[in-house]
């Protein structure tokens, strides 16, 4: 994967045991395919997952994407929690080559505006190969805010949202060069 590289490829995967077992809708891969839809130029190869809260196989369906899909981004949603079946972090962990805390703390801070509850939330971003993986939180709205974060109602950012700073995440790690939907959520790379 070089600059090269036309494309980005995503891996998406929602983590929910009950959405898998078709008791409800998934709402996390449709609405995490749409916002990058949204906020990403150029082309995008999306590889989709719909796997139940298991800690084996969450770890496996992540190595699977880098190792072998080599995906350059993988976003999950859901099973970030305090609950006894929230294991998305720590199966994220034990893959990782590299643990990104920054995108956690700042996910939480954009959360914190909302719900007092965003203090029990152990999202998390970790690096393996060359692949970027993201643990987002569990529903639609919350997974855009922290995507692209807080706005006044000029449009005007008040709080960063963690997408911002993914397409120089994927560049110092050997992926394709992003550009993104400025009205969406503008990219920051630093001056050369």
């Amino acid at each position: 994967m070089s600059k090269e590289k036309k494309f980005i490829k995503i891996g998406i995967v929602s983590i929910s045991d009950r959405a898998s077992k078709g008791i409800y809708e998934d709402l996390g891969v449709p609405a995490l395919k749409g916002w990058c839809e949204k906020a990403i130029l150029g082309e995008i190869v999306f590889q989709e997952k719909l796997i139940p809260d298991d800690f084996e196989l969450i770890k496996s369906t992540l190595i699977d994407l880098c190792d072998l899909e080599h995906c350059d981004l993988i976003l999950t949603t859901g099973g970030t929690g305090p609950a006894l079946r929230d294991v998305t972090p720590d199966a994220t962990e034990a893959i990782a080559d590299k643990i990104m805390p920054g995108f956690g703390e700042q996910m939480r801070q954009i959360s914190l505006h909302f719900v007092p509850t965003a203090i029990l939330s152990r999202q998390t971003a970790v690096i393996r190969n060359k692949s970027l993986i993201i643990n987002l939180p569990g529903q639609p709205k919350a997974i855009q805010q922290t995507l692209e974060g807080l706005k006044d109602l000029d449009k005007n950012i008040i709080v960063q949202g963690i997408f911002a700073a993914v397409p120089y995440c994927i560049d110092l790690i050997g992926g394709p060069f992003v550009e993104t939907n400025n009205d969406i959520v503008k990219a920051f790379r630093p001056k050369k």
